[in-house]
């Protein structure tokens, strides 16, 4: 397993690693899938959550403790790593003691259980609000799925090194090069980007392409990545790359979410790619580091473009006998307890509903009033209609379990591999990137 679970000390409660069941694993999951619900009729929901922080768990526990106070209706928390909720909740469809609510992270997921009818719709509590872009996934008009969070991944960099050396915010990839550069000296280097073949480099270290209007499929899930138009985008990305490696510390071949984190929190990296956990972390082991850090959108290569990397986490609703139970304790739990659960990671756990940027019960957790900035920065992703928010698995115009493959193969992380560690030429590296992309397509 090469997800951060091996390696965050916050890996329970990190981004979810994007896992896709292709082929004829899909088929045999299907199958599974069909298996007879014998879900016992009683007053008891049974709820599979994969967010395992301490605070997370007990913030469920308490909003369950109180519905049952209120309606006599049980609710019973499960909680698993993030990496195995779909198998849990696959391997209870499979017993015929299916969970009437489960948290996935994965929008392929919710795709292969709705066709396979084993979700029941949650459209009208979706409807009751306003969203942020690039969070819904409706299928056949209708949404199996509640986000919960965003999860974005932006760059942080220290903003007392800026003043020092009279830097200003990057807004091309030279400018970050030269940052980079400036700021590397003694034991510290300018900048930390993962490089292996696993989640973390997909998540933290390609967003300056999506900045630069790289594309991987069209509307047609067609792979463009290789054709006239994207071509000199994905050379030119890889050439940046290329010339931030010297800046980058050894070893990143193997850095995961975590790596990222303790070096940043060490100040062992002036720059680093994460979403709002890692002001959490630096708030728990380096306050002093919290307030001298600043955070921009990756930019592009001629200062036109800023992008986020993208990521979400939701709950979905089984199709079980309890079903409509469980759409009343939803229903109840997200105008009741949604804002509790949340301050459980106070800034992680991006607010994908916009009402809640605005909700004086929101605004009061004590980190984010402190950290007001950054949290105007991360509604200003969503409001702003030029930023670009991106991932391979939400690649093309709607849901889809191809994106999935494609991240699979970590072919992205393999051109970039061959770039840097290779010194292959980025033009043959984007070649070889789209043969293995089409072998999955």
């Amino acid at each position: 397993m090469d997800s951060k679970q091996q390696n965050s000390p916050n890996a329970a409660v990190d981004l979810k690693r994007r896992r896709v069941v292709a082929g004829a694993t899909a088929g045999a999951t299907l199958a599974m899938l069909g298996a007879p619900a014998v879900h016992a009729q009683t007053k008891t929901i049974r709820f599979l959550n994969s967010e395992p922080g301490r605070a997370s768990v007990e913030a469920l526990k308490t909003a369950a403790a109180e519905y049952e106070k209120k309606t006599g209706v049980k609710v019973v928390i499960d909680t698993v790593p993030p990496d195995d909720a779909f198998s849990k909740l696959q391997a209870s469809i499979s017993a015929g003691t299916p969970y009437d609510v489960g948290t996935l992270a994965f929008a392929g997921h919710v795709l292969l259980l709705a066709q396979a009818g084993k979700l029941a719709p949650m459209t009208k509590l979706v409807e009751k609000h306003k969203w942020g872009p690039r969070i819904l996934f409706p299928m056949n008009g209708e949404h199996y799925w509640y986000p919960f969070d965003y999860n974005f991944c932006w760059m942080y960099y220290r903003k007392d090194l800026y003043e020092k050396k009279g830097l200003k915010v990057p807004t091309t990839y030279e400018q970050m090069v030269e940052n980079c550069k400036a700021l590397t000296e003694d034991s510290r280097f300018g900048a930390a980007l993962p490089l292996g073949s696993n989640s973390a480099t997909q998540w933290m270290s390609i967003g300056f392409m999506w900045a630069d209007g790289g594309k991987l499929l069209d509307d047609n899930f067609k792979l463009i990545v290789d054709n006239a138009e994207m071509k000199p985008k994905m050379i030119r990305y890889l050439d940046f790359m290329k010339k931030m490696q010297p800046t980058m510390p050894n070893g990143m071949t193997q850095a995961l979410f975590g790596t990222v984190l303790g070096q940043y929190s060490g100040g062992q990296i002036a720059h680093a790619p994460y979403a709002g956990r890692l002001i959490e972390v630096l708030e728990d082991r380096a306050p002093e580091l919290a307030g001298k850090t600043g955070f921009f959108m990756y930019p592009d290569s001629e200062g036109k473009g800023r992008a986020v990397n993208h990521g979400y986490d939701g709950w979905v609703l089984l199709n079980t006998p309890m079903k409509d139970e469980a759409y009343k304790f939803m229903e109840w739990f997200t105008d009741n307890h949604y804002i509790n659960f949340l301050h459980t990671a106070p800034l992680h756990f991006q607010p994908p509903r916009m009402d809640v940027y605005d909700d004086p019960r929101w605004r009061a957790n004590p980190l984010i009033k402190k950290h007001a900035d950054l949290v105007e920065f991360m509604r200003g992703i969503l409001v702003n209609k030029d930023v670009v928010i991106r991932s391979i698995d939400t690649e093309g115009p709607r849901v889809d379990l191809r994106p999935g493959k494609m991240f699979e193969t970590y072919a992205m992380a393999e051109a970039i591999q061959n770039r840097l560690l290779k010194d292959m030429p980025a033009a043959e590296a984007v070649d070889l990137m789209a043969q293995k992309y089409r072998t999955v397509l």
